[in-house]
């Protein structure tokens, strides 16, 4: 195993961002598997995964990897230097900002560790949970013909302010007899407080990565389809949390489960949907859920996403 190292993004000099590099093993192809953060967990969150690729490879081949943490995040103690005039250090830099640096880090250890100094040449599979699914969505929209591959691991739901998911009991034109029979009116608002607390894009993050206009770079979930190395869609794997697990995870943060299941999963699973279709119909798997998964899949079934990335790699490599 690799060590955890920094390095100087030449876009961005004055800070380090720390990250891990896996060198390829018994295979010579141009393939990096980069894994993408989401905002609750940091690079250490994906390293079960990466052990049981590694244990587990098919003649013991693997491809390249990266690991990293964000300005702001885990081990990356230096903040992003743009912001540094943010009014709010809370909402720093957007989604396209995270994008650039992202392209630019890969680039840099491309030509560094694997001796890619064209990074054309190169192909990616991102791996990516939560917040990263946005990311990688939008990467391979910036960057078109770069990514071969997309696991995306109950990705962030975009294109919503989270609170708009419930009805609104205080709207003039709010009809209780709507609601599920076994939910409550108060349980619909205490859920939407609990969305506008902890998810609302208004809320920013430690980070410094703002939500703000998610919602207007990635207005749909099915779309645009997205084009891979070979001027085909990449090969896209979606995967949801199990409903249970995310009952169970919402209750124990405060949210009521039953809406929770009445309202938010049902929401999650449609945007899932969606998803499988920014490829090729052939190149597409899912949405399914993760056994026994909440919503950090990678850290509660690191065996369903070894199994996925290796479904992928068996296409790309």
């Amino acid at each position: 195993m690799a060590t955890y190292d920094f390095i100087s993004l030449a876009t961005k000099p004055s800070a380090k961002i720390c990250y891990k590099f896996y060198p390829s093993v018994k295979t010579t192809k141009p393939v990096l598997l980069v894994f993408v953060n989401p905002m609750g967990l940091t690079q250490t969150s994906w390293e079960n995964v990466i052990t049981r690729l590694h244990k587990n490879a098919p003649n013991g081949g693997v491809p390249a990897m990266l690991t990293y943490d964000r300005y702001g995040q885990g081990q990356t103690t230096d903040r992003d230097p743009s912001d540094a005039n943010a009014v709010d250090k809370r909402h720093g830099h957007d989604c396209l900002d995270v994008v650039h640096d992202l392209h630019q880090l890969i680039t840099q250890i491309a030509d560094q560790d694997m001796g890619i100094s064209d990074i054309g040449q190169l192909q990616l599979v991102f791996v990516a949970n939560s917040i990263g699914g946005a990311l990688t969505r939008l990467y391979a929209q910036e960057y078109p013909g770069s990514v071969a591959g997309l696991l995306l691991l109950d990705s962030v739901l975009a294109n919503t302010d989270f609170v708009s998911i419930f009805p609104d009991p205080d709207a003039c034109d709010f009809d209780k007899s709507t609601l599920p029979v076994v939910v409550e009116v108060e349980d619909i608002r205490a859920s939407r407080a609990f969305a506008q607390r902890v998810f609302h894009p208004s809320n920013g993050s430690d980070e410094g990565l703002s939500r703000k206009n998610l919602s207007a770079l990635l207005p749909y979930s099915d779309g645009p389809q997205l084009q891979g190395p070979d001027g085909r869609g990449p090969w896209v794997t979606v995967v949801g949390h199990e409903w249970e697990a995310s009952e169970r995870e919402q209750e124990a943060m405060g949210a009521p489960g039953l809406v929770t299941r009445m309202y938010s999963n049902p929401f999650w699973s449609a945007y899932n949907e969606g998803l499988a279709k920014i490829t090729e119909p052939e190149r597409s798997k899912g949405p399914f859920q993760a056994l026994g998964a909440g919503h950090f899949i990678q850290r509660d079934n690191p065996e369903l996403v070894e199994g996925e990335i290796r479904d992928i790699l068996d296409k790309v490599l």
